[in-house]
């Protein structure tokens, strides 16, 4: 399930994300402050950042430019501040997207969408070690105990995105988008057929995989745990 943190010092702005959001099928955390929001972002890796900029800390821009500091999760700032200097300075930090105030719900909603789409390609670290396996997706490269495990591009590409986004589901859309393009997205056997591939150099049981599991009808998710 996508989650989304919605940050706003307006209980009434809250409320109405938090009701539209859950209604579509969100997750939602929700944070009136800078420091709150900071710490969601720590601790629960939200899959979309909705951030007002006049918040009573920390304001938006300085929580913008923490969150860039360690994190490439989507940020939409939905702000009243409309002056073009603000909204430069936002997307210069590396806001995704920028909504004014007063805004249509179903936009606000259009652009979650479109955010949370592009977060398949978001980032966390590259180098995960789990056991004595070892896989670096910046260099292509998995060993298990020393051994060089060799994988396919098409492999690279599906264990990348996965590994990138640990923890969280994958929904299989994106994965096909991001392998082999948007006119590729009903291909869902492409991604059954190079995931059992996936498992059986990668998984220590690939006939009970731990590491790659199956959201039935959903997706995939990398599960280092």
């Amino acid at each position: 399930m996508t989650l989304v943190l919605a940050v706003d010092d307006d209980p009434a702005i809250l409320r109405t994300l938090g009701i539209n959001l859950r209604a579509r099928g969100y997750e939602v955390e929700l944070a009136t402050d800078g420091r709150s929001a900071l710490q969601l972002v720590h601790e629960r890796l939200p899959d979309v950042v909705l951030l007002d900029l006049g918040l009573p800390d920390v304001d938006g821009i300085g929580v913008l430019r923490q969150v860039r500091s360690f994190s490439q999760v989507p940020v939409i700032v939905v702000s009243a501040r409309a002056e073009a200097d603000d909204k430069v300075e936002a997307l210069d930090l590396g806001a995704d997207d920028y909504v004014s105030k007063p805004f249509s719900i179903e936009e606000l909603l259009a652009r979650v969408r479109a955010s949370s789409r592009r977060g398949v390609v978001g980032a966390t670290e590259p180098v995960i070690q789990v056991g004595g396996l070892l896989i670096d997706t910046a260099d292509s490269k998995a060993t298990r105990d020393g051994t060089i495990i060799h994988l396919t591009p098409t492999e690279w590409k599906i264990v990348s995105a996965l590994v990138r986004n640990r923890g969280r589901l994958v929904r299989q859309v994106d994965l096909l988008h991001e392998v082999w393009g948007p006119r590729y997205e009903q291909e869902t056997g492409y991604l059954r057929v190079h995931l059992a591939s996936i498992r059986r150099k990668l998984e220590p049981d690939p006939g009970a995989p731990s590491l790659f599991v199956t959201e039935a009808g959903l997706g995939y998710r990398f599960n280092p745990e």
